[in-house]
């Protein structure tokens, strides 16, 4: 084995934080660039706004992608990460159990019935939760009452600091459907099309037009992090990490 190699072996991995709905397509990319550079990446995976918490409370990360721009931001404005980046793009979509006849055009319809049991994440902690609420203010500017109705009704099952935490080697979201924790469950599309890969009884709705939402992912490197980082995070935005990004189900903004 040459020196450069046992160095290159010897160098800690980069530490990544990254939100839960990227671990797929982010540890294929952080595989892909350790056999590329021989850099290894330790990726934790949780929801965006707690992550965002504790790196602001001081633990050690290097490389941060959010599911949201506000995250990332909030820790360029404090001084403890550089530029942030938008390099990947997500959707709502509508988790629904076998039984829930629930197409496009009846979703604001199912969800507002009182017999239907909604989930959603944990707004504030975890952008999809955010994104859900979203959706509600847009169902408002169509129904008057909604929001009100919605948000009272919404069970926030996921993505708080008091969830239970998610099954090993299975999308939660599937799971809480499959289990009847909820009836139609709010989460990224990405995640959908993952939990009925798993469980392909669920069915996929996508939101209606009038009530989209779409999520852009912010990815920033600390200002105290290493080289290393750096050039994952240009791996994330190359071509290689871009198509990986569409293996897994999201799209992309522009390359820069």
């Amino acid at each position: 084995m040459s020196l450069v190699a046992s160095a290159v072996q010897a160098e800690p991995p980069v530490r990544l934080y990254a939100a839960g709905s990227l671990k797929a397509a982010m540890s294929e990319i952080a595989a892909a660039f350790e056999r590329e550079t021989g850099i290894a990446v330790a990726g934790t995976y949780g929801a965006s706004g707690l992550l965002r918490d504790r790196i602001a409370n001081g633990e050690n990360t290097e490389v941060f992608a959010s599911a949201n721009m506000a995250h990332p931001e909030s820790l360029a404005k404090s001084g403890r990460a550089g530029p942030v980046f938008v390099f990947a793009l997500n959707q709502l979509c509508a988790l629904a159990g076998p039984t829930i006849g629930v197409t496009t055009e009846t979703l604001l319809e199912r969800v507002l019935d009182p017999k239907i049991k909604l989930g959603t994440s944990t707004p504030k902690a975890d952008p999809s939760g955010d994104y859900a609420w979203t959706l509600f203010e847009k169902a408002e500017t169509l129904k008057s009452g909604a929001y009100a109705a919605l948000a009272a009704k919404a069970q926030m099952l996921t993505g708080g600091p008091n969830s239970q935490p998610p099954p090993a080697n299975r999308i939660v979201y599937g799971k809480l459907v499959e289990d009847g924790a909820a009836d139609i469950f709010l989460t990224y599309c990405t995640n959908a099309v993952a939990a009925r890969k798993e469980s392909p009884s669920l069915k996929v709705v996508a939101v209606p037009e009038a009530l989209a939402v779409g999520a852009q992912y912010g990815l920033t490197v600390m200002k105290d992090a290493r080289p290393e980082a750096d050039k994952f995070a240009a791996f994330i935005r190359s071509p290689m990490g871009r198509a990986l990004l569409v293996r897994h189900g999201f799209r992309l903004p522009p390359a820069k």
